[in-house]
C-alpha cells in the first residue's frame, strides 16, 4: 500500500522512504515468527493471571492461529507497510483487529510496550543466529579434528615470521587451531548463556503495575532467565556487544588460520590440494587453478569482523536507555554479521574435509632449511656439556660453513670440521638432524611428538561432544519454545 499521509503529518514521505519501509522490510523478513511467539506467550500470560478472561485468550488466540495458518512466504513477500501502520507491530494489531475486532485485539497489549517486545523479539532472533554459527564453528572443528587423526605422524615445517623454523606435525599444527575453535565456543556460550534471558514484561521501562508473570513468559519462550532490572532490560545493549565480540574474535582467529591454508595451495609452497570444484580457472590462462574458495573465506570472515565492529561503534556513546541508535538500524547489521560468520565457517569446512594433503612434500621441506639443528645444539649440551649458548654459536657457524647446502650430511660434516674434538659420531650427529626423531622427542605437554598429540586429540574429543550435547540442549530449548507458547496451558497450577 502507498504511504497516503501529508508531509504535514508523521511520517513524512522522506521519513516513510528512508526509515519505516526499510525497517518493515527487515522486520517481516527476521522478526515475524517471534513477535508472533510474543504474542502468543503474552496472551497466556495475561489469562493466567486473570488479566484476561479465558473467553477472551480463546479469541485472541484463535485470530493468532489464524493469522499463523494465513502466513506464507508469498504472502508476506507481499506486504507493504501503509502509511497508518508505522512498523511491523502495528501492522500485526491491525491484522489481528480484522481478526478478531479493535477492543480484543487491543486488549493484548496490556502490560506491555513495544520497547520490551522489540528486545526480546531481538533476543530470540539473535540466540537463533548465535547458535547457528556456534554449530557452524563446531562442525568445522569437528572436520579438523577428523583430519588430525589422520596426521599423527606427518612430519611438516613450522614457520615463524613467515620463515621455515622447526619441524612439527599437522595434527600438531591442526590441534593448535581445534583450540581456538574451542575457545571462540567457550565465548559464544558464555554470549548465549548472558543473551538469552528474557526483558519482556520491563514494559516501556519500569514494568507495570498488572500483576504480570514474567518468569512464566520467559519461560514460554525459551528463555533461561530474566534481564531483571527493566531499566537495564531495555536500555542496555551488551546482551549483542557481547556476542559481536565472541564473533570478531572467533573471525580473526579464522582468518589467521585461512591465510595459512591460502599459502599452503599455493605453487610455491604446494602443501594442499584444492579439488577443482573449489578452484576456478582464469579465462585467459588455462593453467590457473585459482584457490577462490579460501579468498571468500577471508573475505567473508573480514565482512563479519567488519560488522561485528559496527555493531559496536553504533553503540558507543550512545544513551543508556531506550534508544533507536539501539534498535532498528543497528539489527540489520547483526543479523548480516551473523550470515557472513555462518557463510564463512561452512564454506572453510567444505574446502578442509576436501583437501588433499601432500604428505612427502611435507616431509621434505621438513627436512630442509636447517629446520632440525635446534635439537643439535641441544644433543650438543646433552652430550657435549657445553652451555646452550655455546651449542647454539658452534651450529650456527657450522651452518654459515654449509653455505646453501643444507643436507644432513653437509651439516654433519662441517659440525666435525668445526669442532673435531666433539665426541658426538657422524651416525649421532644424523639423528639429530632427522625431523622425525625431533618431533618424537619433543614430549613435553603441548608437543608434537605422536604420543602426546594422540592424547591431547582425545581430550579435544571429549570437549568437542561436551559442546554437542550443549548445543543439542540449547537447539532443543529454543525450538521447543515456538510450540510452547501456544499450546501451554493458561491456567495457575
Amino acid at each position: 500500500m502507498a504511504d497516503s499521509v501529508p508531509a504535514t503529518g508523521f511520517p513524512a514521505p522522506v521519513y516513510s522512504e528512508t526509515v519505516l519501509n526499510p525497517h518493515f522490510e527487515h522486520a517481516k523478513k527476521h522478526f515475524l515468527p517471534f513477535l508472533l511467539q510474543i504474542h502468543y506467550a503474552h496472551t497466556r500470560m495475561l489469562a493466567r493471571q486473570g488479566i484476561l478472561a479465558p473467553e477472551e485468550e480463546q479469541g485472541l488466540i484463535a485470530a493468532l492461529d489464524s493469522l499463523r495458518v494465513a502466513l506464507d512466504e508469498a504472502s508476506i513477500a507481499s506486504w507493504r507497510r501503509a502509511g497508518t501502520c508505522e512498523d511491523l507491530f502495528y501492522f500485526v494489531e491491525a491484522l489481528l483487529e480484522q481478526a478478531c475486532g479493535r477492543d480484543l485485539a487491543g486488549k493484548m497489549h496490556t502490560a506491555r510496550s513495544r520497547n520490551d517486545i522489540a528486545v526480546t523479539l531481538y533476543r530470540m532472533a539473535a540466540r537463533e543466529r548465535l547458535l547457528e554459527v556456534l554449530e557452524a564453528a563446531a562442525e568445522l572443528r569437528a572436520v579438523l579434528l577428523r583430519l588430525t587423526g589422520e596426521h599423527l605422524d606427518t612430519v611438516m615445517p613450522a614457520h615463524t615470521h613467515m620463515q621455515p623454523a622447526q619441524p612439527t606435525t599437522l595434527a600438531h599444527y591442526l590441534l593448535a587451531s581445534c583450540e581456538f575453535l574451542a575457545r571462540d565456543g567457550e565465548r559464544m556460550q558464555a554470549a548465549f548463556g548472558r543473551l538469552n534471558s528474557s526483558p519482556l514484561g520491563a514494559a516501556a521501562i519500569t514494568t507495570s503495575g498488572f500483576p504480570i508473570d514474567r518468569e512464566f513468559t520467559a519461560q514460554l519462550l525459551g528463555f533461561e532467565g530474566l534481564a531483571e532490572n527493566s531499566y537495564g532490560a531495555i536500555a542496555a545493549i551488551d546482551y549483542l556487544t557481547e556476542t559481536a565480540s565472541a564473533i570478531a574474535v572467533a573471525m580473526v582467529n579464522l582468518g589467521k588460520f585461512n591465510q595459512d591454508l591460502l599459502l599452503w595451495s599455493t605453487r610455491e609452497f604446494g602443501f594442499l590440494r584444492l579439488p577443482d570444484g573449489f578452484v576456478q580457472c582464469s579465462s585467459i590462462m588455462p593453467q590457473k587453478r585459482n584457490p577462490v574458495a579460501l579468498e571468500h573465506t577471508r573475505i567473508l570472515a573480514s565482512r563479519a569482523l567488519g560488522e561485528a565492529q559496527a555493531v559496536l561503534g553504533c553503540a558507543h556513546n550512545t544513551p543508556f536507555g531506550d534508544i533507536n541508535d539501539s534498535e532498528d538500524d543497528l539489527q540489520p547489521l547483526a543479523m548480516a554479521m551473523f550470515a557472513s560468520a555462518l557463510r564463512a565457517l561452512k564454506l572453510l569446512a567444505g574446502v578442509i574435509d576436501a583437501a588433499e594433503v601432500d604428505r612427502a612434500h611435507l616431509a621434505r621441506r621438513a627436512a630442509r632449511d636447517f629446520l632440525t639443528v635446534t635439537e643439535l645444539a641441544d644433543t650438543l649440551v646433552r652430550s657435549e656439556g657445553l652451555s646452550f649458548r655455546e651449542a647454539h654459536d658452534l651450529v650456527a657457524e657450522a651452518v654459515r660453513a654449509c653455505d646453501s647446502d643444507d643436507r644432513a650430511e653437509a651439516m654433519a660434516a662441517a659440525l666435525l670440521a668445526v669442532r673435531p674434538s666433539l665426541r658426538l659420531s657422524r651416525e649421532e650427529i644424523l639423528e639429530a638432524l632427522d625431523p622425525v626423531h625431533f618431533v618424537r622427542i619433543r614430549k613435553i605437554t603441548g608437543g608434537p611428538a605422536p604420543e602426546r598429540t594422540r592424547e591431547a586429540l582425545a581430550g579435544a574429543w571429549e570437549g568437542q561432544r561436551r559442546l554437542e550435547a550443549w548445543l543439542t540442549e540449547k537447539r532443543r530449548l529454543v525450538t521447543s519454545s515456538r510450540a510452547d507458547a501456544s499450546s501451554a496451558s493458561a491456567q495457575k497450577p
